[in-house]
C-alpha cells in the first residue's frame, strides 16, 4: 500500500511541479509597449501636463502627418531615406559578412582584420563626417558609405562570434570524413554562424535609420532628416516629431521583420524563448 502511494505521488509531481519559462509568446507584443507610450503621451497632453510648445499632441502629430501625406513631402522624403538604407545595408551586410567568414576561418585573416574593426567599433559616426565629406563630397555617396560602414561592424562582430562559437565536434567530424573546404563551410561554418548573424542583422538594421539621421542632417535635399532638419529651422516641433515618429515605426517593423525571419530560420533551436 505504501509502495503503491508513492508511485502516484511520483507520478503527480510533475504536474505541480513550478514552470519557469516566460509562457507563451504574445501575438503582436513588441507592439504592447509603443502602444503603452503612446497612451502615456496621449494622457499627458489630454489633462495638460504636457506643455504643447514643448512636445505637440498625438492629434497634432497625426494631423500634421496627414498634411505631409496630401502634399507629398513625406512620402518623397521617406522614399529617399529608405532607398539610402537600403544601399547602405545592400553594401554593410555581405561585406561585414565576407569579412567575419575570412577573420574566423584563417589566424592571419583575423589578425589583419579585426583589429582595424574593432578600433572603427569605437570611432563614433560624428567622428567621421568631416573625413567622407572631404573624400566623398556631400552627395548620395558619402550617405551610403556612411550606413554602410555603420552596418558592417554589428553583422562582423556577431557573426564572427557565431563562427568561434561552433562546437569542436563538427570540426573533428568534417575532417574525420575529409570534408572539402566549400563544404564544409556550406554545411558547417555557415550553418552555425546563421544564429550569429541574424542577430547581428538585427543591429545593423536599427543602426542603420542611426546612421542615416546623421547622414541626412549634412546638406541633405531630400529625406527624413532633411525634413526635421528644415522644420528645426522654423520652429515647427509637430514636423520634427512626424519625423521621429516615422524613425522609430521604421526602426521598429525592420526589428520585427528580421525577428520574423530569425524564428522561422532557427525553428529548429530548443530555447528558453521558445
Amino acid at each position: 500500500m505504501t509502495l503503491v502511494t508513492s508511485r502516484r505521488a511520483t507520478v503527480a509531481r510533475p504536474r505541480n511541479r513550478r514552470r519557469l519559462r516566460p509562457g507563451r509568446p504574445i501575438k503582436f507584443g513588441f507592439l504592447v509597449g509603443p502602444v503603452l507610450l503612446l497612451a502615456f503621451w496621449a494622457a499627458s497632453s489630454a489633462s495638460g501636463r504636457l506643455d504643447p510648445r514643448f512636445l505637440s499632441a498625438p492629434w497634432t502629430v497625426l494631423t500634421t502627418a496627414a498634411d505631409l501625406v496630401e502634399t507629398g513631402r513625406l512620402q518623397d522624403n521617406l522614399l529617399a531615406s529608405v532607398q539610402r538604407v537600403g544601399a547602405g545595408l545592400a553594401i554593410g551586410v555581405p561585406l561585414g559578412t565576407l569579412l567575419a567568414l575570412v577573420s574566423g576561418l584563417n589566424r592571419w585573416g583575423e589578425a589583419v582584420i579585426d583589429g582595424p574593426i574593432q578600433i572603427k567599433r569605437a570611432i563614433p559616426a560624428l567622428a567621421l563626417m568631416p573625413l567622407l565629406v572631404l573624400w566623398l563630397g556631400i552627395g548620395e555617396g558619402m550617405k551610403v558609405t556612411l550606413i554602410a560602414v555603420g552596418v558592417l561592424v554589428p553583422i562582423y562582430i556577431h557573426t564572427h562570434n557565431g563562427l568561434r562559437g561552433i562546437d569542436s565536434r563538427y570540426v573533428e567530424l568534417a575532417e574525420t570524413v575529409d570534408l572539402g573546404r566549400g563544404a564544409f563551410v556550406r554545411k558547417v561554418v555557415l550553418p552555425g554562424a546563421l544564429p550569429g548573424f541574424l542577430l547581428g542583422l538585427r543591429f545593423a538594421v536599427t543602426t542603420a535609420w542611426l546612421f542615416l539621421v546623421v547622414a541626412e542632417l549634412v546638406n541633405s535635399t531630400s529625406g527624413i532628416g532633411y525634413m526635421m532638419d528644415l522644420a528645426r529651422t522654423y520652429g515647427q516641433t509637430d514636423v520634427i516629431l512626424v519625423g521621429i515618429v516615422v524613425y522609430g515605426l521604421l526602426g521598429l517593423f525592420s526589428d520585427a521583420a528580421v525577428r520574423l525571419v530569425e524564428r522561422r530560420a532557427l525553428s529548429w533551436r530548443r530555447t528558453l524563448a521558445s
